[in-house]
């Protein structure tokens, strides 16, 4: 039998793109609750200002906007906000929508300030966001979009049950992360320098010799 986690064990959904970029950052900001700002979390913001207003809604031929829609998901122990969620008008599988007429699909569109990432931390952010609303809604997504600002375009992501088993398994190792309450020790990589959290981090300390390796080395030198 799946898990169901109550809602006092869920976490927020965001933090599954600081766990898999960083586990470090994650766990500063989700279990030590630190936050620092920085340009690039500046121009995340303003990205976010057209999308963070939850009674917007907009009609656009065949599709239905909404913004800042709150969603849940119990079986992978998330919750959280969905920038933009499409709904278009289907013929097939869909949901019926208060005071709409027809059946509408969901597609969720993730937005990000830069461009698209050599990991898979925003399109796992995504599926999740999409798991949440199949749970919601008791329907099956198979696709989705991460909007980056800094190319202006959208890329399509496929939501198929490979992905969707890898998110379910970063969710169950991120619970296990937070019910250890430990933060994982600083590695610093070039990625360190854009991380706003890098004067709490301090990821420069841990590629510095302990005495003891120094006094090692010296010794065999």
């Amino acid at each position: 039998m799946a898990k169901v986690y109550p809602d006092s064990d869920l976490l927020h959904l965001s933090g599954i793109q600081h766990f898999v970029f960083c586990q470090r950052q994650w766990a500063l900001i989700h279990i030590e609750q630190q936050w620092e700002d920085n340009i690039l979390t500046f121009r995340g913001q303003e990205l976010h200002q057209t999308t963070n207003d939850p009674y917007f809604t907009e009609k656009r031929g065949d599709v239905l906007v909404t913004r800042a829609m709150p969603m849940v998901s119990h079986s992978l122990g998330l919750y959280g906000v969905a920038d933009v969620i499409e709904f278009h008008s289907t013929a097939g599988q869909g949901v019926k929508l208060p005071g709409r007429r027809g059946v509408w699909s969901p597609i969720p569109i993730e937005y990000k300030v830069g461009r698209p990432k050599p990991s898979d931390c925003d399109v796992l952010q995504l599926c999740a966001q999409a798991m949440c609303l199949e749970e919601t809604f008791d329907i099956v997504l198979q696709e989705g979009y991460v909007f980056y600002g800094r190319t202006r375009r959208r890329l399509e992501v496929i939501l198929d049950s490979i992905l969707k088993n890898k998110t379910r398994e970063v969710c169950k190792r991120m619970h296990a992360a937070f019910l250890s309450g430990k933060t994982p020790k600083a590695e610093y990589t070039s990625a360190c320098e854009k991380c706003s959290l890098i004067e709490h981090c301090l990821p420069q300390l841990s590629e510095r010799r302990s005495v003891e390796q120094y006094l090692s080395s010296a010794l065999v030198d």
